[in-house]
């Protein structure tokens, strides 16, 4: 056989069990689609619910108004969101999953490429306010546009990645840590990187630049699954000017037992991503 028919005969059964795939998918009802999405989403702890929810062609899926949340409450509210394989890989026998939607004003994307555990993330002009996470966990009032972007590489115990972020204009009001409260601020800056490597999160250079007070977040944490279950071993670190101290005495009072220099509060944060606790 020639090698022109061979190409002929691989095109052949590619395009085939492409087609095979597409009709698979058209037969499967979205109601079954969306089911399924419900239970990988609880085997993780979590759950999932879409105010509509449908195929997008050629393979893919769609929806509209998702909140994924926990016993705590809502943590992820997605105005679309919508995911598809790539038709161009999968003719070279390659799976690429492609991801994009909004929240609120922002938008994001991303490529995800399972069996060689790679991809890439970003989220730009997304409002702190349309995250109901941090309500949820810290009744916190928390305000600024997040850009974001992050990595993933590699597969089982070699899975990693990173993910940096920077916040600006950030409004922090009424944030607790174990009933105990923080300094409500403004931040003209916030960035940080995570780096994920053998199952643990390390917290690299995380800071939040005020006028009057300079914060710093810095720590480990091993990733369990749901995620909030993974235990916490963070320092935050505050150091308010002598006017912002004086302007919050009642929260820095509170704080005097962390105080380890004039000027320099450092607070141990234990507990768990879904309940941290001040040691």
């Amino acid at each position: 056989m020639t090698a022109q028919r061979w190409l002929a005969w691989g095109a052949g059964i590619i395009a085939g069990l492409l087609l095979i795939l597409i009709f698979t998918l058209l037969l499967v009802p979205s109601r079954e689609l969306e089911q399924l999405t419900v239970r990988w989403f609880a085997r993780q702890g979590y759950d999932f619910s879409a105010s509509d929810f449908g195929k997008a062609f050629p393979l893919g899926v769609s929806a509209r108004g998702v909140t994924i949340a926990d016993n705590r409450g809502p943590l992820l509210r997605l105005d679309t969101v919508r995911t598809r394989l790539e038709l161009l890989p999968l003719l070279a026998g390659k799976v690429s999953v492609d991801v994009d939607g909004s929240i609120g004003a922002g938008q994001f994307d991303g490529t995800f490429r399972p069996r060689a555990g790679t991809g890439v993330f970003s989220a730009r002009d997304v409002r702190l306010e349309d995250i109901p996470f941090f309500r949820t966990a810290t009744d916190a009032d928390i305000k600024g546009v997040m850009t974001a972007d992050a990595t993933l590489a590699g597969t089982g115990r070699s899975k990693g990645g990173e993910v940096k972020l920077a916040v600006k204009g950030a409004h922090i009001r009424g944030a607790t840590i174990s009933g105990v409260p923080l300094p409500d601020a403004v931040y003209e800056t916030v960035r940080g990187m995570v780096r994920v490597a053998g199952g643990r999160a390390t917290i690299d250079s995380f800071s939040l630049q005020g006028e009057d007070v300079y914060v710093r977040l810095s720590g480990t944490m091993p990733l369990m699954a749901p995620m909030g279950n993974s235990p916490l071993n963070l320092s935050l670190e505050l150091m308010p000017r002598p006017a912002f101290l004086d302007r919050q005495k009642l929260v820095f009072t509170l704080l005097a037992k962390y105080l380890i220099t004039p000027g320099h509060y450092r607070l141990p944060i234990r507990g768990t991503l879904s309940k941290p606790l001040l040691q």
